[in-house]
Parts: C-alpha cells; structure tokens; sequence
C-alpha cells in the first residue's frame, strides 16, 4: 500500500455525532421560537373583535341615553325600570352585567361584558348639561370609557 492510498482511508465522509447533536440543538430552537410566535398571534387574534364589540356596545348605550329628554317629562323616577328610563338621570347608577337592550333584556351573546353608567350635572359655557359616562369592560380587554353631554336648549 503506498502512503497516498492511507490518508484517503482516513478521512471520513458524513457527519460526527456532535455535529448532528448541535444541529438538531440549533434547528430545534429555530422550530421553538417560530412555534412560540404563532402561539401569540394566535392567541391574541380575537382581541380587535372584543374591542370593537366593547365600542359598539358603549356607543348603543350612550346613544340610546343622548336621545332621551333633558327634563324628566312625567315628574317621577319612582319605581322605573330601565324599559320605562324616560330621561337622561334615570340611567344615572346603571349596571349591566352582560350587555341589554333597552327593554333590559339580556343579549345573551354579550353576556361577557359589564356596563356602567355615571350622569353628572356640569356647566359649560354658562349652559346647564348632563355629562354621560359608559364605562364597558369585555373578556380580557382593558376598561373603554365613552363620554357624552347632553345640553338644556
């Protein structure tokens, strides 16, 4: 055997064990972090539907409330229920668990969301208004506040 015919029997060709343990070690940290970011995606898809269902429910109350009179008509807010509120005041204190419609009936695929309503007297420009505020908190979401005024003219 001459010494060329050797070396070449000595050199090996493949991989070692540590460099197929490092790669699977790299690939599989590589496999995690991209698994790891689908993961908060996924999770967090749903959060601009809650949010906007949290809008659209804060704004039906406040609307539902800016067209009621200033001034209650008939005198009294005794024994009223929210199916028969007739002014902006009678809504002052309300809460919602799970969002209602005006007759106070739940609708049941809102039923995760809590509703509060606060009515202040306040002055503005020297004119007497009612300022309306709907504070709507959903599943997992942050607390949305809308604010509204309703003025005596």
């Amino acid at each position: 055997m001459d010494s060329d015919a050797l070396t070449n029997k000595r050199y090996q060709s493949g991989v070692t064990l540590i460099e197929l343990i490092l790669s699977m070690v790299i690939i599989s940290i590589a496999v995690t972090g991209t698994f790891s970011a689908i993961n908060l995606t996924v999770r967090h898809s749903a959060d601009p539907v809650v949010q906007y269902q949290g809008i659209a429910i804060a704004e039906a109350y406040l609307e539902e409330i800016l067209l009621q009179p200033y001034v209650d008509p008939n005198g009294t807010d005794v024994g009223e229920t929210r199916a028969s509120f007739d002014d902006v005041v009678d809504y002052n204190g309300l809460t919602d668990v799970g969002a209602h419609n005006q007759q106070g009936v739940l609708l049941s695929n809102l039923s995760a969301y809590h509703v509060n309503v606060a009515v202040v007297d306040q002055t503005i420009s020297s004119m007497a208004a009612k300022e309306i505020t709907v504070d709507v908190t959903g599943p997992g979401a942050s607390k949305l506040v809308l604010i509204g005024y309703k003025f005596l003219y």
